[in-house]
């Protein structure tokens, strides 16, 4: 079941170029970064307070609100530059260099997380590191 909730996550991110890069035109990308970002707190706050799953945050540890804020703080600094690149560049480039981060998330898994990659993913990632080499040059 993961799968399909990853491939509809693939489905809207591709669709958030695409609406990102038409909504860039004419405004500053920090603008546009923090407008976009107004919409989702709405839809995240909502979807949480409509679902009734806010009940448990009074017992969050300090090591989750450490983690999840510099998770979001991480978010919020790859949307500002994702925007600022679509700004600059075309989508069909920026949206692919910008998959890197799938090559980078498996390292760093390897090295934070300790997990184990198979030799299929480790093979991926150098074709997804390949290719956004291609992509950039």
């Amino acid at each position: 079941m993961w799968w399909i909730y990853a491939l509809l996550s693939a489905f809207f991110a591709s669709l958030t170029a695409i609406f990102a890069k038409i909504g860039v035109k004419d405004v500053n990308s920090d603008l546009a970064t923090a407008i976009r970002t107004v919409v989702i707190l709405f839809v995240a706050w909502g979807i949480a307070l409509g679902r009734g799953e806010i009940k448990g945050i009074g017992e969050l540890s300090k090591n989750t609100w450490i983690f999840l804020g510099l998770s979001g703080l991480a978010t919020g600094l790859s949307w500002i530059f994702y925007y600022k690149a679509l700004q600059m560049g075309k989508v069909s480039q920026v949206a692919p260099v910008d998959k890197l981060s799938v090559a980078l998330t498996i390292v760093l898994s390897v090295i934070f997380l300790k997990e184990t990659v198979s030799l299929k993913a480790a093979i991926g990632a150098v074709m997804i590191i390949g290719g956004t080499l291609v992509l950039i040059f």
